[in-house]
């Protein structure tokens, strides 16, 4: 199985349309950061762009004992804004990626078996349908609030 850790950080997202690639933005800043430090050998970070939900989710590993999902998320908050969330805080439907396929079902079904959270940061702008590279001001400056909770879910 390509996907064998015990621990899954998934980042999702399209960097096409602006502040939706943050979470492919945060996997890239966590392999730097790596770069010159022993990552944990249980965990595994994925670039996964917008095939998490089919080629990621819905096909667990048995090694599995925790996913992180990092991701933009509508909430009420200021753009740039980080949270950890439940996959069961999400209002159903309120979880969706730019191709408006929802996400909480396989993460609910993963919830049952496995530690799930997600690391959500508030968008300033998803310019979907329209191609704009490159994270807004304050979703850039996330990324090490991000991180930071990301290291403490792996025990860093």
């Amino acid at each position: 199985m390509p996907y064998e850790a015990e621990t899954l950080v998934v980042g999702c997202g399209n960097v096409l349309f602006k502040d939706d690639g943050f979470g492919p933005s945060v996997i890239k800043a966590l392999e730097e950061y790596f770069e010159d430090k022993e990552k944990p050998e249980d965990v595994m970070f994925v670039d996964a762009g917008t095939g998490a939900t089919h080629f990621i989710f819905t096909l667990p590993d048995e090694s599995w004992k925790k996913l992180i999902v990092v991701d933009v998320v509508e909430f009420n908050g200021e753009p740039g804004t980080v949270k950890i969330f439940s996959p069961f805080d999400m209002p159903k439907g309120a979880y969706e990626n730019a191709h408006t396929w929802p996400v909480e079902e396989p993460l609910h079904d993963l919830a049952e078996t496995i530690e799930v959270i997600i690391v959500g940061c508030k968008p300033e702008e998803i310019s979907a349908p329209d191609v704009e590279m490159g994270l807004s001001k304050p979703v850039q400056e996330a990324i090490p609030k991000a991180i930071d909770i990301i290291l403490k879910e792996i025990g860093v």
